[in-house]
């Protein structure tokens, strides 16, 4: 059964904020509004990525948690820049992506609170409804262009080192150090412990397994700096991956593998697409049980509940007729373990519906379709090539990451993170410019004025002033040909 507070009007009773916590705090407020707005980027992902979300100001009977205060900060940078022509707007300008985002953060609010009714599932829900568009806004106006992107990947490469080093030493000792600031204290599972950091075993594992594409694009640049950011972000994600203990962080990184290993097959995705969808409605056929039972079949670690994400999978296919509509409140009726929703898709269509479901869907399809679109228009610019697929490779990894735990407010905001480099890096684009010689203008073969035979004297200064070539007849010219030329040259 599930726990009350955690769908809505529970949570902390009183201000919850380590003094370290509020000092990096404060630090990373006064950076985000002072430094320049393309490197605001750093201390925003840095802070909000490093402070455990259990740390909370109660305010008036709010809940202001650490990673919201960081995105109110945020805005604030937003809005008193607004007045501004160019420092206020999008890069890129408002694309389809924002447009789908933005519906898909109001559709939730709207369906969960008409399934509720309940004035604290509305404070709830507001709150939530601030994460997730709040967060989308501030990394899409941060994130101002390319270099801003490469920036942003080297600070998630840093937040990488220090998580994957803090999860290697709790893997060690059997102590997480960040929970002397709020975090979780390391769990076991058949013996073996699962090392929390941060963002906890699953997360964490899957926060890498999603950023590791993005890794390998800033190791290819080949520049010095650039490789060690790369070098020790691979590192840290391999620690954080191989310390969490997770088939879900496992399969993440297998995600993003395929991803590139399709590099070579770029231009016959189309293709590979309607191939995999006709293997898949072919197992669906054949096999005994339904096509998704083969999630229940995953375990890479020896002790995944691989079972229980198809059971959850394959409950709310069962029960459409329950939440197409306005979600589902009594889904935790289903069955055993139906109230831990471990898959985002599941998660978002219980809470909001099919119409939020299909929203959710179609931003992934709209950034998907803009990486496409793009590296068509850069066709044979390997460089520019590599970049976009690298970005939809992380983008792909998600999407596998998202069968195995549902998104909380740090991993919505590095899924946005993604979408705002995405529309920075597709909007600019620059299509590869091939220029071809233009071939001297040489008259027809077979004129009077090209058969080889003498000129006429007024004819000579016209040859010199239009340098045109005076070929010979072809030797495998037939006779009948060269007579007809010859009548020709005399008409």
């Amino acid at each position: 059964m599930e726990p009350e507070h955690l769908r809505f009007g529970g949570g902390a009773t009183e201000t919850v904020l380590h003094p370290l916590v509020a000092v990096w705090l404060i630090l990373a407020i006064l950076l985000i509004l002072t430094l320049r707005r393309d490197k605001a980027i750093i201390p925003f992902l840095l802070a909000f990525f490093t402070i455990p979300v259990g740390q909370v100001v109660l305010a008036g009977g709010l809940h202001l948690t650490a990673l919201r205060i960081l995105i109110l900060a945020g805005l604030a940078r937003r809005i008193a820049s607004s007045g501004q022509s160019s420092e206020g707007r999008f890069p890129g300008k408002y694309n389809p992506i924002d447009q789908a985002v933005v519906l898909w953060t109001i559709s939730t609010l709207v369906v969960i609170s008409l399934q509720w009714m309940n004035s604290q599932a509305l404070v709830k829900n507001l709150g939530d409804f601030l994460d997730a568009l709040g967060g989308f806004l501030v990394v899409r106006f941060l994130i101002t262009d390319g270099n801003a992107v490469r920036r942003a990947i080297k600070v998630l490469a840093a937040i990488c080192v220090i998580q994957g080093a803090s999860m290697l030493v709790e893997r060690i000792t059997l102590f997480n150090v960040f929970a002397l600031v709020g975090g979780g204290f390391t769990v076991l599972r058949d013996g073996v412990p699962r090392s929390q950091g941060v963002l906890g075993c699953i997360a964490a594992g899957a926060f890498a397994g999603i950023l590791a594409p993005l890794f390998m694009y800033l190791w290819a640049e080949g520049k010095s700096k650039s490789r060690v950011a790369a070098g020790a972000g691979i590192v840290g994600a391999a620690a954080m991956a191989v310390t969490s203990n997770s088939s879900t962080a496992w399969m993440a990184i297998m995600g993003s593998l395929v991803g590139l290993a399709f590099w070579r097959f770029r231009t016959r995705m189309r293709n590979i697409r309607w191939g995999l969808v006709i293997v898949l409605i072919g197992l669906h056929l054949v096999m005994k049980a339904p096509v998704w039972a083969l999630i229940a079949r995953i375990d890479l670690t020896g002790s995944s509940s691989s079972w229980q994400r198809y059971a959850l999978v394959d409950m709310t296919i069962r029960h459409f007729s329950d939440w197409w509509l306005l979600g589902y409140r009594y889904y935790n009726n289903w069955g055993w373990g139906a109230w831990d929703t471990v898959n985002e898709f599941v998660d978002v269509a219980l809470k909001g519906g099919l119409l939020t479901l299909s929203l959710y869907i179609l931003i992934l399809k709209r950034s998907f379709g803009a990486i496409g679109n793009a590296r068509k228009q850069v066709n044979g610019d390997r460089e520019q090539e590599w970049f976009l697929w690298c970005l939809g490779s992380a983008l792909f990894a998600s999407i596998v990451a998202s069968f195995g735990i549902n998104f909380m407010a740090q991993l919505i905001v590095l899924l946005f993170t993604l979408l705002a480099c995405i529309s920075v890096a597709t909007s600019e684009v620059r299509p590869l410019v091939q220029t071809a010689e233009v071939p001297a203008q040489v008259p027809f073969a077979f004129s009077p004025r090209n058969v080889g035979t003498p000129l006429l004297p007024h004819e000579e200064g016209e040859k010199a002033r239009h340098n045109f070539p005076t070929p010979a007849l072809p030797k495998d010219l037939s006779l009948r040909g060269r007579e007809r030329i010859t009548s020709l040259r005399r008409f």
